[in-house]
């Protein structure tokens, strides 16, 4: 069975939230207000809503003498899509985290990218070199 996960954040600007959703990573937009609005990555539901100031501290950590930040989630994406996304932020520009490739010649090599959003949530965008291996360990 397929499935797509939902989640919902506060925002800071529903506006500023959705030009970076929709225009800078190619998103569709689904149900809006002028004070929430319904994002599909990639077939799954990100609900924005917005909020009063909020803070999030983002302590990181290693991995594979890369620094990462710990709070943050992402959409797994072919290396086709993952291209045009990294070239798209690179031309916009937008503050990566630059690309690099994890558990290199092992089982679940990535590519990974990291990008903030408006709302300072972190976001991963993965390409793995055999999809077959996204879980395996």
């Amino acid at each position: 069975m397929e499935t797509s996960f939902h989640m919902s954040l506060p925002c800071v600007s529903v506006s500023s939230t959705q030009d970076f959703y929709v225009n800078k990573l190619g998103a569709k937009l689904g149900r809006h207000t002028q004070t929430w609005l319904d994002i599909n990555l990639f077939g799954h539901q990100l609900t924005f809503i917005k909020a009063a100031k909020f803070e999030f501290s983002k302590p990181s950590y290693v991995f594979e003498s890369k620094v990462l930040p710990t709070f943050h989630f992402g959409v797994i994406v072919d290396s086709i899509v993952w291209k045009k996304i990294y070239a798209n932020l690179q031309d916009s520009g937008m503050k990566l985290v630059t690309e690099s490739t994890f558990l290199e010649g092992k089982i679940g090599q990535h590519k990974s990218f990291f990008v903030e959003d408006p709302n300072g949530y972190m976001l991963e965008f993965k390409s793995f070199k055999k999809p077959t291996e996204t879980f395996k360990h």
